[in-house]
């Protein structure tokens, strides 16, 4: 600053500037040395003041002489005390700088290090679901190869009994048309299989709730106390899959799954039994075009009904002569609705769709709760013999097509149940159609 500023921000007098120059030597040498300190010349009278002015400092100390310099200068310039100032806040605004830049480059530094451990977190997650995606892959596909196998097994034991009555069968549809004929007796197979398999799961049933119903019996005769019946234990509770005419399945998926390894391996060693009429299961799929089909309907008013709140519409379908199985399809509008199928043993000499109209069956069963056992007997007595296909559930048929298939059991006529009676305040639009392919 003096060096800077002399003769232009302020004028010291000749023994201020010999004052200044000894303090300066005095902090950067310390007390004057004459011994170390070359000589000075007669002649040199600056120098000689200078040594003067320096020699009288004695033994200042660095940290005095640097305060006198200070106070010194401060009274030769009053501009001195700003310089300082600002000289201060431009120090401490680049010491600002420095850690502001330090905690960045910190900052970025840790959010790069959460970034590498989340990207190693991801990717070790990804690699651990990989793995498990392909152990189940593999475990699925181990389990589809051996059910494969299990089921070619059981096809072969059943093929061998019945090639020669297919083959007479199927060369009196189709005579002289070879691969017809083999089309045909695959097919006659397959269902043979899956019939075979439903009987199958059927004994099991029965075996485990005779069980049940043995264990309980001697509950109560242990302890006196009754307990609910077997049908009732084995009621599916909501959200579970109810059985379907002794079938644990609602649709065409083999039921082989459900069966207890030992009633396989016994109808693997002893062969299948004399197999018994069953109902076969149902198929049944959605399709999304929903608006399309539902203004295809809309042509045909007795193809649209309305399902009245509370109530419970039945679409009663005959078999025909000509046909073999049963097909149906239906949609509604903005809401649910519940739907189910059942099939009733009775020769109808009509083959026309008819529309039922009902109140909920819980008034039903109330009402039978109310008749005497001997009305109930004469009145079940009555009524023809009914199976349930398809247990009736809430559809979500406002959102798709609920389309379905079942092959004919014989004659009879088929019952198609629209539910509604879970609704209190909304009736339900139902567009629908049902036809027979033989």
């Amino acid at each position: 600053f003096p060096a800077e500023k002399d003769g232009k921000a302020f004028h010291p007098t000749y023994e201020e500037k010999l004052k200044l120059v000894a303090l300066h030597k005095q902090v950067l040498l310390g007390p004057y040395n004459p011994d170390t300190c070359p000589e000075v010349g007669f002649f040199d009278v600056l120098g000689n003041d200078r040594r003067k002015e320096w020699a009288a400092l004695g033994n200042m100390s660095k940290q005095k002489a640097m305060t006198e310099f200070v106070k010194l200068l401060h009274r030769c310039c009053h501009l001195f005390s700003t310089y300082v100032t600002s000289h201060k806040i431009e120090k401490e605004e680049q010491e600002k700088k420095r850690r502001e830049e330090e905690e960045r480059r910190r900052r970025e530094e840790e959010e790069r290090e959460r970034l590498q451990k989340e990207e190693e977190k991801r990717r070790r997650e990804e690699e651990e679901r990989l793995r498990r995606e392909e152990e189940e892959r593999r475990r699925i596909e181990e389990e589809r190869l051996r059910m494969e196998q299990q089921k070619q097994q059981i096809m072969a034991a059943l093929n061998s009994q019945t090639a020669v009555q297919f083959q007479q069968y199927a060369a009196q549809q189709y005579p002289g048309n070879f691969e017809q004929q083999q089309l045909l007796i695959r097919q006659l197979q397959e269902q043979h299989y899956q019939q075979y398999m439903q009987q199958l799961y059927q004994v099991q049933l029965a075996q485990q709730q005779a069980a049940l119903q043995k264990q309980q019996d001697t509950v109560v005769a242990a302890t006196g106390t009754p307990l609910t019946t077997a049908s009732k234990v084995n009621s599916p509770a909501p959200g579970d899959t109810p059985s379907i005419n002794g079938q644990a399945s609602a649709h065409a998926d083999s039921p082989e799954k459900e069966l207890d390894p030992e009633v396989l391996e016994e109808a693997l060693e002893n062969g299948p039994k004399d197999s018994v009429p069953v109902i076969a299961a149902p198929s049944m799929w959605t399709r999304p075009q929903i608006k399309d089909f539902k203004e295809k309907i809309r042509q045909d008013a007795d193809s649209v009904i309305t399902v009245g709140r509370g109530e419970v519409v039945t679409v009663r379908v005959p078999t025909h002569e000509e046909g073999s199985y049963l097909f149906w399809e239906f949609a509604t509008d903005n809401y649910d609705i519940g739907f189910g199928v059942y099939f009733e043993w009775t020769d109808s000499p009509n083959t026309a769709v008819s529309v039922h109209v009902s109140e909920s069956s819980d008034d039903e069963e109330e009402e039978e709760e109310n008749t005497s056992s001997e009305e109930k007997a004469k009145k079940n007595a009555n009524k023809p013999q009914l199976d349930e296909i398809v247990p009736v559930y809430r559809r979500d048929c406002h959102e798709e097509v609920y389309a379905g298939s079942h092959q004919y059991p014989g004659r009879g006529v088929y019952l198609l149940k629209f539910d509604n009676s879970y609704s209190l305040w909304r009736s339900k639009t139902v567009y629908y159609r049902v036809y027979y392919t033989r």
